[in-house]
């Protein structure tokens, strides 16, 4: 994710910190410094919100290293002002695994909750319930209601929350995957609504999380039916054989007048008819300005690039894709280059089987 710090890597999953992160912490250390003007509270409620993303980061973890018992890998952990985001190649086909996967954070939670309440009860003596204050107050009690908080939370049955995937999940054991998934991004839509129109008049926090809910579902319901709709289609329906490519003695000045000529955005580069790089766009545009349009393309070009084979299905090959940060994907048969694949090819191909699928089913009920 663009603008991330690495923090580290933890169980062979890097880490990562958005950098508005950094706005929270700040937000966080003046509300607990203007009460009292006691630099004690600030360093108290800063050390209060890494103990609290600390506990987000084994939450996703629990999601990442049980994904990773189904052969999903994940690729990493980033740490947002809002919570954080485990990216999983990919969820379980298998309804149970899926299910496995959501619950095994808000698990965690409760785990931690259950621990710290152990340690309070035996440890201290604290009560477990009373006034948990912002500022001050004991921090193991407001770490344990945290974790109470963040386990309800999650599993409100609404996406992009894990409840919504439990809850599509449980429906997935009864009915169609797809289907499933338009079930439970309703019932989140009909959440999301909830929560904006409470919040008008009680909390306008309550709105945005209504925004955040209702995004969340439509998001998951069109990358599902994007999902279905491509299930078969082999990499060769969707790749485009008409294109440019770049030689390795080429300079820069060649794939800017590909660029003006057309409408290829990333080029294939050869050597001797074998496929030796990619050069993208953004590299393209930083070289210009850097170099100068006649800097070689050898220089600039990606010599570290993802491929597809015409007879793979094109859902991996999509999603290699989407996680490459380029705009075409070459396509190579033999070891030799055959096509590119790209979104908006891809994007095309989807049209046009909605336009056919639209034909049948108006002649079917001619």
């Amino acid at each position: 994710m663009k603008w991330s710090l690495k923090l580290g890597r933890i169980f062979g999953i890097d880490v990562y910190m958005h950098l508005t992160f950094l706005l929270l912490l700040a937000w966080v250390a003046v509300n607990h410094y203007l009460p009292r003007h006691d630099l004690l509270d600030t360093f108290s409620g800063i050390g209060f919100v890494v103990a609290l993303f600390g506990i987000v980061v084994l939450h996703e973890l629990g999601h990442a290293l049980t994904a990773r018992r189904f052969g999903i890998r994940t690729r990493d952990i980033t740490l947002l002002p809002i919570g954080g985001v485990a990216r999983l190649e990919r969820m379980p086909e298998d309804p149970r695994q899926e299910l496995l996967v959501a619950v095994a954070g808000p698990a965690v939670n409760v785990v931690l909750a259950a621990s710290l309440a152990a340690v309070l009860v035996a440890g201290t003596g604290a009560a477990l319930y009373g006034d948990v204050s912002l500022v001050g107050g004991d921090l193991l009690r407001k770490l344990l209601w945290v974790n109470v908080g963040l386990a309800l939370f999650n599993m409100i049955p609404a996406f992009p929350m894990d409840g919504g995937r439990v809850l599509r999940a449980l429906l997935a054991m009864r009915m169609d995957y797809v289907r499933a998934t338009q079930v439970a991004a309703a019932v989140g839509q009909v959440l999301a609504f909830g929560f904006g129109f409470i919040g008008l008049f009680f909390n306008p926090l309550l709105v945005f999380i209504g925004l955040f809910v209702w995004m969340g579902a439509t998001a998951e319901a069109s990358m599902v039916q994007m999902k279905s709709a491509l299930a078969g289609i082999p990499v060769s329906r969707a790749m485009v054989t008409d294109f440019r490519t770049l030689e390795a003695s080429d300079r820069l000045q060649r794939a800017v007048d590909h660029i003006l000529a057309g409408f290829q955005q990333d080029f294939p580069v050869v050597e001797g008819g074998r496929l030796v790089g990619v050069l993208t766009r953004a590299d393209l545009l930083k070289a210009v300005a850097r170099e100068g349009l006649e800097a070689p393309v050898t220089g600039v070009m990606r010599r570290q690039f993802e491929t597809a084979d015409p007879a793979e299905m094109l859902e991996p090959a999509l999603l290699r894709l989407q996680t490459c940060d380029c705009h075409a994907l070459p396509v190579i048969r033999d070891d030799r280059l055959v096509g590119v694949l790209t979104l908006d090819n891809v994007g095309e191909l989807m049209m046009v089987q909605a336009a056919v699928k639209e034909a049948r089913a108006a002649l079917g009920a001619a």
